[in-house]
């Protein structure tokens, strides 16, 4: 559900609480108001001189058990209402939507198999609409016709096709409306009105929907609502309405009559046409009818505008402490299967740059927050909006995102989240190996399957597409590059995959409107930096010793630059990024990595020592400099030139990366008190003499190195 006014400020959120009962006052009779019939074209976008329709003000009243009575809805008693009430509106709202329909192949089956002429017409006017736009752009391509203007025309045509076409095919069209590099501009620009300005339905059969959802009649639920709709959907059309006992500004939306039957129709070809794919296309190896199972459950539950309304009060909880996120409130009270009342918010679509900017707003801040709230979504709670195309995400006048339409939502296993998080780190490792044993998590491989002839596949394309770095990479190349592995091996791709990639590369999609070089990768890299830091997971401890250790050295490159990136995620904190590190490395199972670190502690150790010494000889007096050295003309110890810088940079690495963890916005010394209470456990302590012996005896070699060798003669060669 979209508003995309461009004017000041959020509605105020606000729940309707139930009044205790209170005798029935008699209805004042008004004449009704005359309603502006529909247009059959797109509506104009609002702005905050929306014209409303007065309404008449009876009184209400509700029954002693917060019931609302014939008289009207609910009255609102307080701005507060406390949690259970709340959860009894809600209660009456799943009442309400108890006979909505659920998805189910058994459904389609029944109601659309016995009917196979309306299928066959069906089926024909698709393929018929479909096949002969394709032989037009065909035509155009050979005559050489693909300029500017044809094209405008063909995206014309386009639209109106889908739109003919009705719900199913119009989320096609929206998913390709965000994706610049698949759709010329003339295309994206057209397709985009397949987003909120969709042909209207009758106003009166709205309005009747939502008197007989709600059960009460309209002029007794809202003081005013618009005349027209100001958003038009796929699913349904949305009016601007003030509630009655409230004067809260709220969106109404209202679902499309006779939707249901049209869009399993739909499903139920498109089933049919995955069991022939399944059967006879080899080169797919993925499940195409669970994948359209999988999408079709997602589309019934957003015909629930009730199920909306639950899933857009967990999102709200999930992200209820982000400043930069904003979710409405759900009015339960006047919420239905097929009716949805939601906290009206003003905004502008994210694809509308000039509007964004003259508001002294970002584009790309705003794309950003969007790119880390939806990698939160995805890895760390596992609920995460499936359809963020730019008619359900705002920009606010305050600079926030807003979510809208949280219809069609999933969840990503936990075992995948990590997984994934693993996969990029193997990934930048180029750690092939590894990156196909994770198809294993992820499940899109069986356990018996060989990954074997899979690693050189990987191998093959990661390699050309690495010269770069992996920052570098869009998500449609390695999408695509995948993809090419995947229809070669025995891979499964499993539903709740094939919805984050519509969510990635819709996001990635709206990234590109504002610049055509943004990478989604390179801004991920601060939430992967301080998830591989900051988390304790195994699998991610893991990851990260695999990420900083190679061949037995410790790469601090690695370390500095994830500190670099986690620190640009305002959720980094340096003590989580150190406390994990300590329990892991002084557990029971942290031997070999123990071994390690003692090593890597004894090569820095002493390379803060020699480097502070050479710091001091240089800044010794000339004099002094030959009893220093022993008569070395090249410093106080027997270095080569590249073994001198070595150290040096090491020492400067180590100083940085200190500098790094003390400069985070919220380090505080006192937090390192619970490191120092663990470094005195015997573990501690025993790794610390380990730590202590070696840089003793490298030091003392040098030492005695040094104080052996004999003087140069002058005008001799070392």
């Amino acid at each position: 559900m979209a508003a995309t006014t461009t004017s000041a400020a959020a509605a105020v959120a606000f729940s309707l609480p139930s009044l205790p009962g209170r005798p029935p006052r008699r209805r004042r009779h008004h004449a009704p108001c005359r309603l502006r019939a529909a247009s059959t074209a797109a509506p104009p976008t609002p702005d905050l001189s929306i014209q409303l329709s007065p309404r008449s003000s009876p009184p209400a009243s509700t029954s002693t058990n917060g019931a609302a009575s014939s008289a009207g809805p609910p009255v609102a008693a307080s701005l507060a209402r406390d949690r259970a009430e709340d959860l009894q509106a809600e209660a009456r709202a799943m009442a309400r939507a108890a006979g909505a329909t659920v998805y189910s192949p058994e459904l389609l089956a029944s109601r659309y198999g016995s009917r196979p002429f309306k299928v066959a017409l069906r089926a024909a006017e698709v393929l018929s609409k479909l096949g002969a736009f394709a032989l037009k752009v065909l035509l155009d391509e050979r005559r050489g016709e693909s300029f500017s203007v044809r094209r405008r025309a063909r995206a014309v045509e386009l639209r109106t096709i889908l739109t003919r076409l009705g719900p199913t095919f119009v989320k096609i069209g929206q998913g390709l409306s965000t994706r610049p590099d698949l759709c010329p501009p003339e295309y994206l620009e057209e397709l985009a009105e397949l987003q909120d300005s969709l042909p209207t339905f009758p106003d009166e059969e709205a309005f009747a929907c939502i008197e007989r959802e709600l059960g009460f009649p309209l002029d007794s639920i809202y003081s005013a609502i618009s005349p027209s709709p100001i958003a038009a959907a796929s699913l349904g059309q949305v009016y601007k309405a003030r509630l009655k006992y409230s004067g809260k500004l709220v969106a109404v939306k209202v679902q499309r009559p006779g939707i249901e039957d049209a869009i399993g129709q739909d499903f139920y070809l498109l089933r049919g046409l995955g069991f022939l794919i399944n059967k006879y296309v080899d080169i797919v190896t993925s499940d195409v009818v669970a994948l359209m199972d999988e999408f079709g459950r997602r589309v019934f539950q957003e015909l629930n505008y009730v199920q909306e309304g639950q899933n857009a009060r967990r999102f709200k909880k999930l992200y209820a402490d982000k400043q930069d996120v904003l979710v409405p409130d759900i009015f339960w009270d006047y919420t239905s299967a097929k009716v949805l009342t939601m906290e009206w918010i003003e905004g502008v679509k994210l694809n509308q740059q000039a509007a964004i900017e003259s508001q002294g707003l970002k584009v790309l801040d705003l794309v950003n927050i969007g790119i880390q709230c939806s990698l939160r979504q995805l890895l760390e709670y596992g609920y995460f909006h499936a359809d963020p195309h730019p008619g359900n995400i705002l920009a606010t006048p305050e600079g926030k995102l807003a979510f809208l339409d949280f219809g069609m939502m999933s969840e990503t296993p936990e075992d995948a989240r990590v997984a994934i998080i693993g996969h990029v780190v193997h990934l930048v490792n180029r750690d092939y190996e590894a990156m196909a044993r994770d198809y294993y998590a992820l499940d899109f491989l069986e356990p018996d399957v060989d990954v074997a002839p899979i690693v050189p596949a990987l191998k093959s394309f990661f390699d050309d597409a690495l010269n770069a770095t992996v920052s570098e990479l869009n998500f449609k190349t390695i999408v695509d590059g995948l993809g090419a592995v995947l229809y070669q091996y025995p891979f499964n791709v499993p539903a709740y995959y094939a919805l984050i990639l519509r969510s990635l590369t819709v996001l990635e999609g709206l990234a590109l409107y504002a610049d055509p070089n943004f990478k989604v990768l390179a801004a991920s890299y601060p939430y992967f930096a301080k998830r591989l830091l900051t988390d304790p997971n195994p699998y991610l401890r893991d990851a990260l010793i695999e990420l900083l250790f190679k061949d037995g050295k410790f790469r601090w490159n690695r370390l500095e630059n994830l500190l670099v990136q986690g620190r640009q995620d305002r959720e980094f904190a340096a003590k989580d990024a150190l406390q994990p590190v300590l329990k892991l490395l002084l557990g029971p199972d942290g031997e070999e990595l123990r071994v390690l670190v003692v090593k890597e502690a004894v090569r820095v150790t002493e390379a803060i020592t020699i480097g502070a010494l050479i710091d001091s000889y240089n800044a010794a007096p000339e004099f002094l400099k030959p009893l220093i050295s022993n008569g070395n003309p090249g410093g106080p110890f027997k270095l080569s030139d590249v073994e001198r810088e070595q150290m040096i940079e090491l020492r400067d690495r180590v100083f940085r990366i200190w500098g790094l963890l003390r400069s985070s916005d919220n380090f505080d010394p006192s937090l390192l008190q619970p490191i120092a209470q663990v470094l005195q456990e015997p573990e501690a302590r025993v790794l610390g003499s380990r730590v202590a012996g070696g840089v003793t005896q490298r030091l003392a070699a040098r030492l005695l190195q040094q104080l052996l060798r004999t003087p140069p003669v002058p005008g001799s060669s070392m």
